[in-house]
């Protein structure tokens, strides 16, 4: 079975590689591309893909709106922000709104097919740079805040290997576990964000 793909990119060029990239890869195939967030919402809900690729700058309604409004309707169908937004508060907008992975738009076509892939399989891919922003907002937060996220032991190690730039493969082989099980404890960090109140919340985090 190939993993069915949905694209929501505004550029017509972006989106038409995107197809060809994925239409032309063994185990994908692209169901819809859209080009804009009130046509994904329209098409993506029928066309039912497991994978979305997801710009963020879209004419209307915003992709990290977009996101939230699928995963209502589409609560298994997994959501990867491509674009060329580097900015971490975006990127935590973006987990909070329901994504699970986050790659920048220069990333090579074997990364986007890799990350379509490791998402589909219960990962949270990320650019290694994106990750590491991530990451050390987290380790600088001072202890005690009043949003705090509670991490434990082994999800702060992960995340210090992520700040590495490190891989799934490359994180389970460092610490004895399997790739499967790195794949869960990066999915419950992220859930950790969704559930991290407001936007407020971010802000003092990202300040900390």
């Amino acid at each position: 079975m190939s993993i069915r793909v949905g694209i929501v990119e505004d550029d017509r060029s972006m989106r038409e590689n995107l197809a060809l990239l994925i239409d032309g890869a063994p185990g994908f195939s692209c169901v819809a591309a859209c080009a804009s967030g009130e046509e994904a919402l329209q098409r993506i809900p029928e066309a039912d893909p497991a994978v979305v690729l997801m710009d963020i700058h879209l004419p209307g309604i915003s992709g990290i709106e977009c996101v939230a409004r699928l995963r209502r309707v589409l609560p298994k169908t997994q959501v990867i922000m491509l674009t060329v937004e580097e900015d971490s508060e975006q990127v935590f907008e973006s987990l909070k709104a329901g994504a699970t992975g986050y790659l920048v738009k220069h990333v090579p076509p074997e990364e986007i097919l890799e990350a379509m892939a490791e998402v589909h399989r219960g990962g949270a891919p990320m650019s290694s740079h994106i990750a590491r922003q991530v990451v050390t907002a987290f380790l600088s937060r001072p202890a005690g805040g009043g949003a705090a996220v509670q991490l434990t032991p082994r999800e702060e190690g992960i995340l210090r290997l992520l700040a590495k730039g490190c891989r799934s493969k490359e994180i389970a082989d460092e610490l004895g576990i399997s790739a499967g099980t790195v794949n869960t404890h990066v999915r419950h960090i992220y859930e950790k964000l969704h559930v991290r109140s407001r936007a407020e919340a971010v802000a003092r985090f990202m300040s900390g």
